[in-house]
């Protein structure tokens, strides 16, 4: 087995110090070919000149140019990850690289495809942090329907297949026990070991609170209509459709019985709603179109396994 951890890290040099030769620790305990990927979020605190001193050979560095977020930095460093299993894990040395293992083990023994540290029952975050996520983590469950208490924690693993296939951007990479199921992917999750942060501040903030929350109603979007855009912009058509002509008939009975509706604005309002019913519906059928283009072409990667 080869194993890929895979750490963004964003002015976190002092919990990088500390991190990385604990964690290299924690693989040379795994059998088999190991490395640890850092991705340096353009951080401004040394972490360059930090990692240009490691010159262990396990070690592989990844500067990106500016602070693009964590989405942009998971995706670079899975885009570079070659372990046949794959570890996502904080760098803020909250998660315990102790407990990767104990994970790996579990993924197997259950036949998941991702399993998700939980910290909902020992997290040593902030009050609010913790009330926050909570709120968060349930909605999200709600929202998606994936059964999780934890969807946003930093230690993951995942089958190498899983972290080729995710594409984020924005807070996606909260969702990433949402996308894994919604793309046929199975989801677990094992309470884990969770440490109060060694150095440094929290990059959790009120803004991307609520972020997630917008960025929620996209994974909700994706998971629900990337396949069948016709039935959110043809549900959406036909009902201001329907609206648009109940308007016109009345209208329409109106000047039968002699009265003028030129100047109402019920008939604006009715050819309004038509209109856009009209446009809604056949976006709904071009969509449609495109995604059975690509559904087409994507078939073969969902495929898991084939009798030659």
């Amino acid at each position: 087995m080869a194993l890929s951890v895979l750490m963004p890290a964003y002015n976190e040099r002092d919990n990088l110090e500390e991190l990385i030769p604990e964690t290299l620790t924690m693989l040379d305990a795994i059998p088999g070919q190991t490395e640890l990927v850092v991705v340096d979020d353009g951080s401004t605190d040394g972490t360059a000149a930090f990692m240009g001193q490691i010159h262990d050979p396990r070690v592989r560095h990844v500067r990106l140019r500016r602070n693009a977020g964590k989405s942009a930095a998971l995706s670079a460093g899975l885009s570079r990850v070659s372990g046949d299993i794959v570890v996502l894990m904080d760098a803020d040395g909250q998660d315990d690289p102790t407990e990767v293992p104990r994970l790996v083990e579990l993924m197997d023994e259950r036949d998941l495809d991702l399993i998700t540290g939980s910290r909902a029952q020992n997290r040593h975050d902030r009050f609010i942090k913790r009330n926050t996520s909570k709120i968060y983590n349930r909605t999200t469950a709600l929202v998606s329907g994936v059964d999780l208490r934890d969807f946003n924690s930093g230690l993951k693993v995942m089958r190498h297949e899983l972290a080729a296939s995710l594409e984020m951007y924005g807070e996606l990479h909260r969702y990433i026990p949402v996308l894994a199921h919604w793309s046929g992917f199975a989801v677990g999750e094992e309470p884990i070991a969770h440490h109060e942060r060694r150095h440094g501040e929290t990059k959790f903030g009120r803004a991307r609170f609520w972020r997630g929350f917008l960025d929620l109603i996209t994974v909700k979007f994706l998971t629900t209509y990337t396949a069948r855009p016709f039935h959110l912009f043809g549900s959406a058509g036909i009902i201001m459709g329907l609206l648009g002509s109940a308007l016109l008939v009345w209208m329409g009975v109106i000047w039968l019985a002699g009265d003028r509706v030129g100047n109402r604005p019920a008939l604006l309002i009715g050819v309004f709603l038509v209109v856009i019913a009209i446009q809604m519906i056949s976006m709904g059928l071009i969509a449609e179109l495109v995604v059975n283009m690509r559904r087409r072409r994507k078939l073969d990667a969902t495929i898991a396994e084939e009798d030659v």
